[in-house]
């Protein structure tokens, strides 16, 4: 141990310094769960655990299907974790419905329910996965963790597979959520992007439903999409629910609309489940309710509708990357492309060597070149022998002649010599040579032959593999304006409380909780805060309304006093974006100001005409006009913080009506005004308060 590395405190203490030990550990750890486990290899679309699966399920392929226990076992093998993790892995790969095809129980991705054990249920691959996922020249092999075993590296699958089945995991620092996409959309994308054309990809669900997909962002990390249920009217009092949103079960759908209905935000009867094969939901209603506002409200306050933000990340070349789903189809293209000229390389040598193997035969035969070696007595001389009478055909070869060649030839039985016929040789030799000829068109215009091959999977594959989760642009719910008025509130003028939970203080109207109100004093103080069972606004109360998109329309004429015994101003303006539970002055903030004159209406309706009366004190002595008539449409509306205009520097007494407004307004509370009578009453007592309708 170094001294750099033990501290002494005396003879007998010391402190072993393990930061660095622990953060190496950390970072293996680390590395370990994103690359081993969590996340989805870009070139085949994997995970490590369902590469292992399938291999294992290639190694016991033998067209018959094999008990899911068996198939956890083999993977064992390869997969230095415990059996559950398999299992589970294996029914996820199974649910997808494209690698494996299954026999017995394997639950429903609709409600939830799981599947059998492992011992009850069986699996084979389907037919797709043994066409498209492997071959064995074209894989790379690695030793398994425990050196017993050889398993691939990735496996060559020739199939957009990552986008088709979906992803997601959480390692340590980074998650990914890739979402599935359609199998015929997928192809026809490969196809457009192997013809140079521009292609879009969108999710699709195999719960169906709705998808609005405006903000998908290509999958990347700020993009979110809304996935709705399909939802219909069965009859007057009920609904009904036959698709589901990705990433919900019939019974989290139901619970959610039950916390709905206690909250009091669906009006709701009972709720009857008959989901099997296919998903059916009924709703039933309180009689006399609205179905489509109940509709709205499902979509709104449950899980009829869900918010999904997809994070495409992907391991690329033994590290995590951030890519669109765009350019993972671009790059599984690309790859695929590679892995059939790679196999049409290894054709075009076996072809080859075939060729090679059948005209050394041919020569060796048809010449009678064996004759020549049958009185030689050492191994040796046969072989000198053999090569010396191929010499003069050895240019109509298109390979050298090597020493395992003529090895192979000194092989052939005599009755294949017997029985040798020229015409089959060479009629086998232009199959041959039709064959390389075609593998040579395809290299040189590989991209055609990608093209075909898609074409071909399309076909074979994708006849009942149409879209079955809708594109559609949802419509914004305002759960404000959806959500049932369940809520009473109340209000305390003189302490200043407003709130649900205040049944001894006066009403005011009906709202909800999701409802936010704006709330004015006499001293000038707006302020706008969220329906709650009771919070403290300013003492003095002069004006509670709801803060609906119709109310921040309106136009409110003030005529104010600035502090005790400061100049009176008057201003219109309009409330509309604001903070909410943060306080705003209507006057210039000074303390004891005052309001003299408040009131609203629409902006269509007639501004107010109002007199004020100066009062009657040494500093109006001298007027002779002490009352002044005051048209509030003389006045331009400006924002909620101007000063506004001076009214007067004097003392105002009272304001009151010139005449009546003929405004229309939604409640009895829309029109208030302040009348002060002389300076001693404001300050001695309550202003008189008037409705007029």
């Amino acid at each position: 141990m170094n001294n750099d590395e033990m501290t002494s405190f005396d003879d007998s203490v010391s402190l072993l310094k393990v930061g660095g030990m622990y953060k190496d550990w950390f970072l293996e750890y680390a590395s370990y769960v994103i690359l081993e486990r969590a996340i989805p290899d870009l070139f085949d679309g994997l995970k490590p655990v369902q590469r292992r699966i399938l291999h294992s399920m290639n190694t016991l392929e033998d067209g018959r299907y094999n008990k899911v226990a068996n198939i956890v076992g083999t993977t064992m093998q390869f997969h230095p974790h415990g059996d559950a993790s398999i299992s589970d892995a294996i029914i996820q790969l199974g649910q997808k419905d494209l690698l494996i095809d299954m026999q017995g129980n394997w639950g429903n991705i609709y409600t939830g329910d799981k599947a059998a054990a492992s011992r009850y249920i069986e699996a084979r691959l389907s037919k797709f996965a043994l066409e498209v996922v492997f071959n064995s020249k074209t894989t790379k092999w690695q030793l398994s963790y425990d050196g017993r075993k050889k398993e691939p590296i990735h496996l060559p699958i020739k199939y957009p597979l990552l986008l088709a089945q979906g992803a997601e995991g959480i390692a340590v620092g980074l998650s990914t959520k890739i979402l599935p996409h359609n199998f015929n959309e997928l192809i026809d994308s490969s196809i457009k992007h192997l013809k140079g054309k521009k292609f879009k990809l969108y999710p699709d669900f195999q719960t169906r439903g709705f998808i609005d997909i405006k903000n998908y962002n290509d999958g990347n990390r700020g993009g979110r999409i809304k996935v709705r249920a399909k939802l219909e009217k069965l009859d007057k009092n009920s609904i009904t629910i036959k698709e589901i949103p990705y990433g919900t079960t019939t019974v989290s759908l139901i619970e959610s609309i039950i916390k709905a209905s206690e909250k009091g935000k669906i009006k709701l009867k009972r709720i009857e489940d008959n989901t099997s094969s296919n998903v059916e939901i009924i709703v039933y209603l309180i009689s006399g309710s609205s179905v489509p506002k109940t509709i709205d409200a499902l979509y709104a306050f449950s899980q009829c509708e869900v918010s999904i933000s997809p994070l495409s990340c992907i391991i690329s070349n033994n590290k995590p990357e951030f890519i669109g789903v765009s350019d993972i189809l671009r790059t599984s293209t690309e790859n695929t492309r590679e892995l059939l000229k790679e196999e049409l390389e290894i054709e075009l040598d076996e072809l080859n060597n075939q060729w090679h193997n059948i005209s050394l035969e041919k020569i060796f035969i048809e010449n009678r070149v064996y004759r020549d070696i049958e009185d030689k007595t050492s191994w040796e001389s046969v072989l000198s022998t053999i090569e010396e009478g191929l010499k003069p055909y050895v240019k109509k070869l298109k390979k050298e002649v090597s020493l395992d060649d003529i090895k192979k030839l000194t092989e052939i039985p005599i009755k294949k010599i017997s029985r040798f016929d020229l015409n089959k040789v060479n009629k086998k030799l232009k199959n041959i040579n039709i064959n390389i000829d075609e593998v040579n068109n395809n290299l040189d215009h590989i991209t055609d032959y990608a093209i075909r091959y898609f074409e071909y999977l399309k076909k074979e594959y994708g006849k009942e593999r149409k879209r079955k989760t809708l594109i559609q642009e949802f419509d914004d719910l305002d759960k404000r304006n959806i959500s049932i008025k369940n809520q009473k509130l109340y209000v305390n003028k003189k302490d200043g409380f407003v709130g649900t939970g205040m049944k001894k203080e006066e009403y005011l109207f009906d709202c909800s909780d999701l409802d936010d109100v704006i709330v004015f004093t006499k001293e000038g103080l707006m302020k706008v805060i969220r329906v709650d069972s009771k919070v403290f606004i300013g003492k003095n109360i002069e004006k509670v309304l709801l803060f609906n998109e119709e109310n921040k329309k309106l136009v409110y004429n003030l005529i104010y006093r600035d502090g005790k015994t400061g100049t009176s101003y008057i201003k219109r303006f309009k409330v509309s974006g604001v903070i909410r539970d943060k306080d705003y002055h209507l006057t210039q903030g000074k303390q004891g100001s005052k309001l003299h004159y408040f009131k609203y209406h629409k902006e269509v309706d007639a501004a107010d005409k109002v007199i004020y009366k100066l009062s009657d004190n040494k500093s109006t002595k001298n007027l002779r006009i002490k009352e002044y008539e005051v048209d509030f449409e003389d006045y331009t509306i400006k924002g909620r913080d101007s000063k506004g205009n001076i009214a007067t520097k004097h003392t105002i007494a009272k304001v009151s009506y010139k005449e009546k407004s003929t405004i229309s307004l939604a409640s009895k509370e829309d029109v208030n005004e302040i009348e002060v009578t002389d300076e001693k009453q404001i300050s001695d007592n309550k202003p008189q308060t008037k409705l007029n309708f």
